[in-house]
């Protein structure tokens, strides 16, 4: 924290209000990670992303003016994964000149609790129809392309369970981070199911796929159809 005010304080002395997000605050921060500072302004240089190093950490800044936050926020709305909404309202606020900081901490949280945009019908087959199609080419694989398969499969699959439920869905690491809290939330071990299915046998993970499937319909292949 004390090296994160710093920088603010260094970099843009005009600033609003600064949170600090990310791993360093989750308490999940491994060798590698960074600090993500996001810093609200009134103006240019707002809004820019920026990396650098400073006292001995890798940064990330966001530097944002309201209007570039909210349009950011909407966009993770869109696509239901809450990156920004995460970073400022699970967050420490470094810096607050004018209330700003608190208030949209507690904005963006509120934005996080409320979940996001239920799926539609055609958004709901059209996850189901392309894990039904991932798991149609799985057998008789090549062990690369399998491989591949599979890396995607378990992937499509935690976004369905996520976001059929009415969970914040995200990709690579942050999709784990998201599979995780159901997990802890809901008493289940899909995100260890899937991963054990990625790293050992076919069918492991078919039956998992499967199990998550299973409340919205099942496999659907035949019969699918979108308007274009």
């Amino acid at each position: 924290m004390d090296v994160a005010l710093e920088l603010v304080r260094e970099l843009y002395p005009g600033a609003r209000a600064a949170w600090l997000g990310g791993s360093v605050v989750r308490g999940d921060a491994g060798p590698g990670s960074d600090l993500d500072i996001t810093v609200l302004l009134d103006g240019p240089p707002a809004p820019r992303r920026k990396s650098l190093e400073y006292g001995g950490w890798p940064v990330e800044l966001f530097v944002h003016t309201e209007k570039s936050l909210r349009y950011f926020a909407d966009k993770d709305q869109e696509r239901r994964q809450p990156t920004m909404m995460r970073l400022v309202g699970e967050s420490v606020v470094l810096l607050d000149t004018d209330g700003s900081g608190a208030r949209l901490q507690a904005e963006y949280l509120a934005e996080v609790a409320a979940g996001p945009r239920p799926l539609s019908p055609d958004e709901l087959n059209l996850l189901r129809y392309t894990i039904t199609d991932l798991l149609n080419d799985l057998p008789g694989a090549t062990p690369d392309v399998r491989l591949a398969i599979k890396s995607t499969l378990w992937q499509e699959a935690a976004r369905l369970l996520l976001l059929g439920t009415g969970h914040w869905s995200g990709t690579s690491k942050g999709l784990l981070r998201e599979l995780t809290r159901y997990d802890t939330t809901h008493g289940t071990t899909h995100a260890t199911a899937l991963l054990a299915g990625l790293r050992t046998d076919d069918d492991h993970l078919v039956h998992e796929v499967d199990t998550i499937l299973s409340p919205h319909g099942g496999r659907l292949f035949a019969g699918f159809e979108l308007p274009g």
